[in-house]
Formats: C-alpha cells, structure tokens, sequence
C-alpha cells in the first residue's frame, strides 16, 4: 500500500466542514492490468454482522470485492465468471449483487454463496446505468443501455426464500430517440412510488417518469425541467451523470458534458404533480380562452421558474473531452461534490458557493483519466465507528482509496 497527500488549502477540504478525505492508499491487493469501470462501497450481511464491502470492475471482466479498510484484503466471496466487463453493480438488502455489463446482460447472484440467481439479456448493447429503490414490499430497479432504452423491473424480495428472488421480465420500457446517459430514483411527496428521472444525451432536460401500473402498463412521462431555459444555443451540453444530495432529497447534482472543461449543476428539482392532478389542471387550461401573448408569458413564467431551481452552475476546471464519462459523488454531509476529470486529479466543489475547493493529486497518474467515483461513510461492523471515504478508479488501472487524517509512517 503506498500513500501521498497534495492539499490545496491546508487541512480543511471544505470551507468551514469537517476535514475531508485527501490521503491516497493505492489499493495493492488489486493487481490491475486493465482500467478500472466502477467503484463502489456497499453494506453487505455476514454472520450477522453488517459490514462494508468495496466492489470495483476492471475492463479485463473482474469484479473484484475487497474491504475497503487497510490493508484492503480480498473478500472471501468467490463470484463466477463474467462474459463482458461490468458497467454498473449495487447490492439489494445485504445480501444480492446486481451487475450490469457491456453485452447487455443483467445478472442476479447471491453473495452468500456466489451462486447465480437470475440472468437477462433485454438489452441489445451497453448497460451502462443502474439505478433501484427499495421498499417494504420489494424494489424497482431500472436499467439504462445505449440500446436508447430504459427497462423497469419489480422484484419482491424474501431474504429467507431465494425460490421467490428472480429479476424476471421487464415491467415497463421507455424508448428514448437518443441514449440514455443517467438515470435515478427519487422520492415524491404526494405518490406512494417514486419517480425516474432520466437525462439523455443531445438534450439539456431532467425527464420524469412515473412507475406502470396494473391500468397503464408503460411509464408515463409526468413532466420536464430544462437546465439551460434561457439558452439561445441549440444544445449546449448534456447532463451526463447526476447524484441526489445526502441531506435533502429534492437537490440534485449533475456532472455536463460541455467541453473543454466540466460544467457542474446543483438543481432543485421541480417534480411534476401527480398524473390524476396534471390531468384536472390541464382540463381546466383548457376551458380557459389564451391568446398568443399569454401562452408567452406562461412559457416565460415557466422559463424563470426553472432558472430560478438552479442553486448552482459554474466551470469546475475539470478538463474533459467529447469521449469523456463525467462522474461525480457528493460529500456525505452535503457540502460539496467530488468530480472526475481527464488529468488525473479530482476536484472538490463547494456545494453553496460553486468554487473549487480542492484539488487531489498523488494518487492517479498525471494526464491519465480518473473513469469512476464513489464517497461516503463506511461504518465499522461495531457500527460505533465510521469514517468518511472517497474511493476512485482511472485507466491508469489504479484503485485508489482517499482517506481523512495523516498518512501512515
């Protein structure tokens, strides 16, 4: 394990927070000849005890799952083989991995024993987005592929039946006219479901998308908001990846694929009222005479509205090309955002102001692409103790741990 430190302003990475991670521990155990694809670090379930496990994929089709404390040993979990490298994974209720891979197969396996639980192959080319949301009778997964299509699962799962735990067809699909680039679940007030909300490539709007039901069988598209209303150009960016805040679910924060250098967006989402609601509005709209000067002013009224939603929009410096995967990962305290960036250093964001606080270096080789990042708690399985992570991955096929404190002797 080697460490290094480059800190940008002292010792606080965050103006007026908590220290935040800045030492690097390049994980050794993870021998890499093939860039890394995804990070991760999720709760797992062994012997009763919930512990954190690290999940990083390499473009060589490994999936490897390690601790994500020194000295970062490999977990006793033997998975099998995969035939394409994993795009995206998560695991369900401590126990199930869900992996997404280039050749479009989606893969079920249980972790207490390795074995294979459920296989599909709905999509015809990338997964590249995976995205769930858990409730007390099972949970919705959604998968997005550069298929141009978005596929909606319904899984009820019993912990003590694997007979009843199977991925099974897709409930609902949406058919986009360009890719998807992200996709997320998020909570609304007033729907006992949640609500997708979609970016995808050559548009600079959020979709949202309800949850089928046993009456309407596709996602219904609810509403949309523009993050660039007042923009004269015809597509100026493309909302390329996006996280919810920790602290407040109704903030988004999305990563844009302008060039030359990353653009960062803190938004308020401006969640669409229920479908029986929409309807009763625009039924009313309708009994209403508009002319062409007030339907401009609404449009208007609509555009400052979603002006107005926008927290934050400012250049992160991160340097980015047409061929980049933006990538991005919220502080757990919500007060700022780590981004990506193609020179090898990740940049810290403040999350009320905008300005770059941070600058990571040491830990990624200079000039090479940092592809993937993660960042939050990991808690010890005493769950007295737990400490704040940012986890990184590059195609300098290096795995990088960044932690908080001073680096060991």
């Amino acid at each position: 394990m080697t460490h290094s430190t480059t800190l940008s302003h002292g010792d606080l990475a965050f103006t007026d927070t908590a220290a935040a991670p800045s030492i690097s521990h390049a994980v050794q155990a993870l021998v890499q000849s093939s860039n890394i694809l995804h990070v991760s670090v999720e709760s797992t379930q062994e012997a009763g005890t919930i512990k954190p496990l690290l999940l990083a994929s390499s473009a060589d089709r490994k999936l490897s799952l390690l601790h994500p404390r020194p000295p970062y040993a490999f977990s006793t979990i033997t998975l099998t083989a995969f035939d394409s490298p994993i795009l995206s994974c998560c695991v369900l209720y401590h126990y199930y991995l869900l992996t997404t891979s280039m050749s479009g197969l989606v893969m079920l396996i249980d972790l207490r024993n390795g074995r294979t639980l459920s296989e599909r192959v709905d999509h015809s080319k990338y997964v590249v987005k995976l995205t769930y949301w858990q409730d007390r009778t099972g949970v919705w997964v959604a998968t997005a592929a550069w298929d141009a299509k978005v596929f909606l699962y319904r899984m009820t799962i019993s912990p003590n039946d694997d007979s009843k735990l199977e991925l099974g067809s897709p409930v609902g699909t949406i058919s986009l006219p360009t890719n998807p680039e992200c996709i997320l679940f998020v909570p609304h007030p007033e729907l006992p479901t949640p609500v997708l909300v979609l970016g995808r490539r050559d548009s600079t709007f959020l979709y949202y998308y309800g949850m089928p039901t046993a009456s309407q069988l596709q996602p219904p598209l609810l509403g949309q908001q523009n993050l660039a209303p007042h923009s004269n150009a015809w597509i100026s960016f493309t909302p390329s990846a996006f996280a919810l805040s920790p602290i407040d679910s109704s903030v988004l924060a999305i990563a844009t694929s302008a060039v030359p250098h990353m653009k960062l967006i803190i938004t308020r989402l401006l969640l669409p009222p229920p479908p029986s609601a929409a309807s009763a509005h625009a039924s009313a709209a309708t009994r209403i005479y508009t002319t062409q000067a007030s339907q401009a002013r609404e449009s208007l009224a609509l555009q400052d509205r979603e002006a107005a939603a926008v927290m934050v929009h400012c250049s992160t410096m991160a340097p980015q090309t047409a061929y980049s995967t933006p990538g991005l990962a919220w502080r757990p305290d919500g007060s700022g955002v780590w981004v990506n960036g193609d020179d090898g250093v990740i940049r810290g964001i403040e999350s009320t102001t905008g300005k770059v606080v941070e600058h990571l270096k040491g830990g990624h080789e200079p000039g090479t692409k940092i592809r993937c990042l993660w960042a939050g708690w990991a808690q010890e399985p005493s769950g007295d103790v737990r400490e704040e992570l940012l986890v990184s991955g590059g195609f300098d096929k290096k795995l990088i741990v960044w932690r908080c404190g001073v680096p060991a002797s």
